[in-house]
């Protein structure tokens, strides 16, 4: 007797993958589905309509990409009609009504079906129970099992419980069957032959290659087998054992084949799904320059290259990983977008700034200013410094046309300036030959007036200007040997006068009264010098932090300063002579 776990050892196969290079080849791939709708599975649907739109995406991002690299405007872009897509859509609505069709029609046909083999069923089960009638309708069982077999499959849930009656009653019928042991033996052993074969073509499909087609193959041996009359009673657990051996053998080759193809789907969604987590941890608010924009662009479509050698996904996740790919890549370029049409707008904007510095700079460039022109000018190159950049067509010539206004100017000025360089040549030996004349006085010791000193100082005043690197140095040089002089002179000139004042306290030194009025009227020109002197330093300190007055102003005044110092101590030593006087005076009274 069969056992009854023959009809659990079928596997359900699961859809295999062609692969389509081109739109079209897919098309024509459902074109031919058309047809022949009747054979085809949705798994298959489900991959055409998969490859047809990854072909499809990848078509439009490369005319987007050569759109863009044209210099073609972000915002302009409006994506062509595929005609392809539209037949593609046609193709599948077109299956879809017919295999709708077909399937309700095979619905039918399978309950049609189960009710003949009911019936069938219900004839050999009544021979089964009936001995007499057994032997007499064994050419109508016959007929019986061959017309089992050529009627078509039933409804999947009724199909293992349907042939587990069938095989009942027929191996009733034969154990019943009051025939000729001769008869019943070859009928047997026929069937044994048969089952022998069926046994060694399932070994065979072990070693087939494909695995698929040797799971397909073991499918029609099974029917076979099943359809099969019986062995001997004693021999039907050990063929039926054999059988099912043999068949568990491929079924656990076409399992395992889909489980290696599982765990790639499953290695492929991983990689899918790191890709699409790069692509969306891309900060697309905090890009702000093209560079960065060009970079990340670059990057993103290495990924979408590298998506494209991944292959398959499982299928319950397939569509739904493309569509977070797709979703992912879409918000990046369109943010893209935004942003250079930011940029455009940018650009035209610092177009506008930058036109009106060229126009400010050709206002300028006929000026004969050339001091304040020169300012006005570099003020304006380092304003164009700060705006951004314009559109590469109009860059080179608003550049050119900026740069032409300040050449000019400046090379205007060059040829001012460079008749002058002799002249502060000149004006630089004289100022040379000047300080050479107060060394000679500050070293010889020449006994030389203030307005000695003062015709040099008006001699250097009246000499123009000296070239610009030697300016201050120069004028250093110039400032510390006058000061030197002048220091020299106001000391000489100070004892002189001391020895002067001694010789007439001597003359007056026998009038006390005299030299008290002496006294108070030198304190008080002492007083007034303290608070001259103080004065003169507060105008300095306004001169040093607030004014730009010239060197030579700050110099004369410190030099008055200086002077007045000098004749403050003089006024102290001459009040201090007239104390030690008036002391005496007392003594001796």
């Amino acid at each position: 007797m069969m056992n009854s776990t023959e009809n659990n050892e079928l596997t359900q196969q699961e859809p295999t993958k062609p692969v389509y290079s081109t739109k079209a080849a897919v098309i024509e791939r459902l074109k031919e589905i058309v047809q022949e709708v009747e054979g085809v599975s949705k798994s298959e649907l489900d991959s055409l309509k998969q490859i047809f739109y990854k072909l499809h995406v990848a078509e439009q991002e490369k005319l987007h990409k050569e759109f863009l690299e044209q210099g073609g405007d972000p915002a302009a872009y409006v994506p062509a009609i595929d005609e392809s897509e539209v037949t593609f859509k046609a193709e599948m609505n077109l299956i879809k009504e017919k295999r709708n069709a077909y399937l309700q029609e095979q619905e039918q046909l399978k309950v049609e079906n189960l009710q003949k083999k009911q019936a069938i069923i219900d004839r050999i089960k009544g021979l089964a129970e009936n001995p007499d009638e057994a032997n007499q309708a064994y050419e109508e069982v016959k007929n019986l099992q061959t017309e089992w077999k050529n009627i078509g499959v039933v409804p999947p849930e009724n199909s293992t419980e349907l042939w587990k009656t069938y095989q009942l009653y027929i191996e009733k019928y034969y154990d019943t069957l009051k025939i000729s042991n001769e008869f019943r033996e070859y009928d047997f052993k026929k069937n044994l032959e048969t089952k022998v074969a069926l046994c060694e073509a399932a070994e065979k499909l072990a070693e087939e290659e494909d695995v698929i087609a040797a799971f397909h193959k073991l499918q029609s041996l099974h029917q076979e087998f099943r359809d099969c009359g019986p062995v001997a009673k004693e021999q039907r657990e050990e063929i039926w054992k054999r059988f099912k051996d043999a068949s568990t053998t491929v079924n656990r080759r076409h399992q395992q084949h889909f489980e290696n193809i599982k765990n790639e789907e499953s290695k492929n969604l991983e990689k899918k799904t790191a890709i699409c987590e790069t692509i969306e941890g891309i900060d697309v608010e905090n890009i702000t320059s093209a560079p960065v924009w060009n970079e990340m662009t670059q990057k993103v479509i290495e990924l979408q290259t590298e998506w494209k050698k991944i292959g398959f996904a499982p299928q319950k996740m397939n569509v739904k990983i493309f569509e977070r790919f797709r979703a992912a890549c879409d918000k990046f370029f369109t943010a893209k977008s935004e942003f250079f049409k930011g940029l455009k707008d940018n650009l035209a904007q610092n177009l506008e700034l930058k036109t009106a510095l060229c126009e400010k700079a050709e206002q300028l460039k006929d000026s004969t200013d050339w001091k304040k022109t020169s300012d006005a000018l570099i003020r304006l190159q380092k304003e164009w410094k700060t705006i951004g950049p314009v559109a590469k067509k109009e860059s080179d010539a608003v550049w050119k046309r900026f740069v032409a206004a300040c050449d000019y100017f400046f090379e205007q000025k060059e040829k001012v300036v460079s008749t002058l360089h002799n002249e502060e040549h000149e004006n630089l030996k004289k100022k040379q030959e000047i300080i050479e004349k107060l060394k000679t006085l500050a070293t010889e010791k020449v006994e030389s007036s203030r307005e000695t000193l003062q015709a040099l100082t008006k001699e250097w005043n009246e000499v123009g200007h000296v070239p610009f690197k030697e300016k201050d140095k120069l004028y250093e040089e110039y400032k510390n040997i006058l000061d030197n002089v002048y220091k020299q002179l106001n000391a000489k000139n100070g004892k002189k006068r001391l020895n002067k004042f001694k010789d007439s306290i001597k003359e007056r030194i026998q009038d006390g009264n005299n030299l008290l009025r002496e006294r108070d009227r030198l304190f008080r020109i002492y007083e007034n010098m303290k608070s001259e002197i103080k004065t003169y330093e507060n105008n300095l300190g306004f001169l040093n932090s607030s004014s730009k007055s010239g060197n030579g102003l700050l110099a004369e005044i410190k030099r008055k300063v200086e002077k007045l110092k000098d004749d403050l101590e003089l006024q102290k030593q001459k009040i201090q002579t007239l104390d030690e006087e008036i002391n005496k005076s007392k003594k001796s009274e």
